[in-house]
């Protein structure tokens, strides 16, 4: 991917300071479907998902930026690299911590999935945002919730990222 794609990448998501805030952002097209029970859309936003507490909070994400689609493990993690370093770099002055990119194998296609901390408005969040290609183009679910939540939806958002969305 060019390097320039990787720094829109970064621009994109320096702009998503916490998903605490995404209740009042416009909701692009496309439904997210979260199997998770208790889990209901926000203000009827099928691609804004919150738990029944709401300590936990899922988006999905169509960007038009070009995204190759991924066909091998080897694709993917240098695709992982790129986006750490890129990532690393333009976030580090938004007080991102904790940036890990890993591979992911969905339905004979790879992805990407990131996971790094952000402080939002004197809140830490952990963040975990998935990276798919989606007929060419960006797509991406991100999930968040406040650092050291102990609620049960955490772990099941967080499986439900590394494992489940296609």
């Amino acid at each position: 991917m060019p390097a320039a794609s990787l720094l829109r990448c970064a621009r994109l998501r320096r702009n998503w300071t916490a998903l605490a805030l995404l209740p009042l952002l416009a909701a692009p097209a496309g439904a997210l479907i979260v199997p998770m029970g208790g889990w209901t859309p926000v203000n009827g936003d099928a691609n804004l998902w919150t738990d029944s507490l709401g300590a936990c909070v899922l988006r999905e994400e169509r960007h038009g930026q070009a995204f190759p689609l991924l066909k091998t493990e080897a694709e993917a993690l240098t695709f992982a690299r790129r986006l750490q370093t890129s990532l690393s770099r333009s976030l580090k002055k938004s007080g991102v911590g904790d940036l890990v990119t890993q591979p992911v194998f969905r339905n004979d296609t790879w992805g990407v999935l990131a996971a790094y901390s952000q402080e939002a408005n004197g809140v830490t969040y952990e963040i975990s945002q998935l990276y798919l290609s989606d007929s060419g183009l960006l797509r991406t679910v991100t999930g968040s919730s406040a650092q050291r939540e102990a609620s049960p939806c955490v772990n099941e958002m967080r499986e439900f990222l590394r494992y489940e969305v296609d």
